[in-house]
């Protein structure tokens, strides 16, 4: 399963991960099509949306997880309102842990949970003006990756959280609109899905660069 497919990597790793022969579920907040897979509406944030997007899934196994939806806001420090520090809490920490929760019951034995953070949400990483309320949300997503691999690791459940550096995505354009990054959203995609599926061999509760810059 695959959120915020609709764009970017989230879509670019949904078709590397049915390339690779999985049956995918990729998911965005519109409707919309993706070759190979089977798509559903969900909106993270909105528990009767969560809800229902279980509902559709019922009797479905998860074998993994990668919840790459997320949101940006772009403003310096002192125009920061309690509504955008609100929006980047909701959007990619809280409602994705919520979203764990809801899904529990569907994950297979031994199901890999991959948080796609950002380099801008990894400890010591170079942080930039302006990203502020997007940096401190996401590297509260780490925090999601080491405490439920602490609490639901011994469940046989795999948790880690991947900090993406610079993939020429249009969030990249937003939060640097005159930056050009040397990784594709295929590139990024097809490394974050072989994680998907074969990194918690290796790794559990743990927090990942994969960048070759930062941004």
């Amino acid at each position: 399963m695959v959120t915020g497919a609709s764009r970017g990597v989230g879509r670019a790793t949904a078709l590397e991960l049915a390339a690779l022969g999985a049956s995918v579920h990729a998911s965005s907040r519109s409707t919309f099509a993706l070759e190979g897979c089977t798509t559903h509406r969900l909106d993270h944030t909105s528990a009767d949306s969560r809800r229902a997007f279980v509902a559709e899934l019922r009797g479905t196994a998860l074998d993994a997880v990668i919840l790459n939806a997320g949101a940006l806001v772009n403003k310096p420090f002192r125009d920061l309102s309690a509504e955008d520090f609100h929006l980047m809490a909701t959007v990619n920490w809280s409602a994705q842990a919520l979203l764990v929760q809801d899904l529990l019951p569907l994950l297979a034995p031994g199901a890999h949970v991959v948080f796609i953070s950002s380099m801008g949400g990894f400890q010591g990483a170079s942080k930039y003006p302006g990203l502020l309320a997007y940096a401190t949300s996401k590297m509260a997503m780490a925090g999601l990756a080491e405490s439920l691999q602490v609490e639901l690791g011994p469940e046989g459940f795999f948790f880690n959280t991947l900090c993406l550096g610079a993939v020429q995505t249009e969030m990249l354009a937003e939060a640097f609109p005159d930056y050009q990054a040397s990784t594709s959203p295929k590139m990024m995609g097809l490394a974050v899905a072989n994680f998907a599926l074969n990194g918690h061999q290796t790794q559990a509760g743990q927090v990942i660069p994969m960048t070759k810059s930062n941004p």
